[in-house]
C-alpha cells in the first residue's frame, strides 16, 4: 500500500472516529456475510457503528489521543465498535451478540482511558452501570435520608392529626370524650 492510500486512511480514521474517547475492539472472523449484515444493521438500530481497522494504521492515527491505549489489543483482525450511550451499552451488547455468534473474539475495550481487557474485560464492563442508571443510584442516594427524616416527622404528625379527627367525629355526634 503506498504512502498517500496509507495517510487517507489515517484521516479517514480520523475524521470518523476522533471525537470517539470509548470504544470496544473485536474480532469478526469466522462471521459470515449475511450475519455480519445483520449485526451491524441491528447495532445500528441503537445507534452503534462497526468499523473494520487496520492495526499498523489505527496506531499511527491514535498514538497520542485517548483510543491508543487500545494499542496492546490490536493484534491480528479488529473491528472497532463505538456509539450508543457509552461503551457499557456497547458491551453490554456484544456480550449479547457473542450468544449467538460465539466465533466472535473479545479483545478489550476502553472507559474512561482504562483498558479492559480481553473477553473477561468486556464482560466485566457489561456490569457497569450506564450513565444514567448511575445518575438515578445518586439520585436515590441523595434523596434516601431525606425520605426518611420526612416519614419521621411525618409519623408522629400523622397519628395526631388521626386523634385530632376522632376527637371531632365524636364530639359531633354529641358523645362524651373521656379525659387523659
Amino acid at each position: 500500500m503506498s504512502k498517500p492510500v496509507k495517510d487517507m486512511i489515517v484521516r479517514e480514521y480520523l475524521e470518523r472516529l476522533g471525537d470517539v474517547e470509548e470504544a470496544a475492539v473485536v474480532s469478526l472472523r469466522g462471521v459470515g456475510g449475511i450475519a455480519n449484515t445483520e449485526m451491524r444493521a441491528d447495532l445500528r438500530k441503537k445507534d452503534i457503528r462497526i468499523t473494520i481497522v487496520r492495526n499498523s494504521l489505527f496506531g499511527k492515527a491514535f498514538a497520542d489521543r485517548t483510543l491508543g491505549v487500545l494499542s496492546p489489543v490490536m493484534e491480528g483482525s479488529n473491528a472497532l465498535i463505538y456509539g450508543g450511550e457509552s461503551v457499557v451499552e456497547v458491551a453490554r451488547e456484544i456480550v449479547e451478540i457473542v450468544k449467538s455468534f460465539p466465533e466472535i473474539e473479545l479483545k478489550g475495550a476502553i472507559l474512561d482511558g482504562e483498558l479492559y481487557e480481553g473477553a473477561e474485560g468486556i464482560e466485566r464492563l457489561s456490569k457497569f452501570p450506564t450513565r444514567d442508571e448511575a445518575i438515578a443510584q445518586d439520585v436515590a442516594l441523595i434523596l434516601g435520608p431525606g425520605r426518611k427524616l420526612l416519614a419521621s416527622v411525618k409519623g408522629p404528625g400523622g397519628r395526631l392529626v388521626g386523634v385530632i379527627k376522632a376527637i371531632e367525629e365524636k364530639l359531633e355526634k354529641g358523645e362524651e370524650i373521656a379525659k387523659v
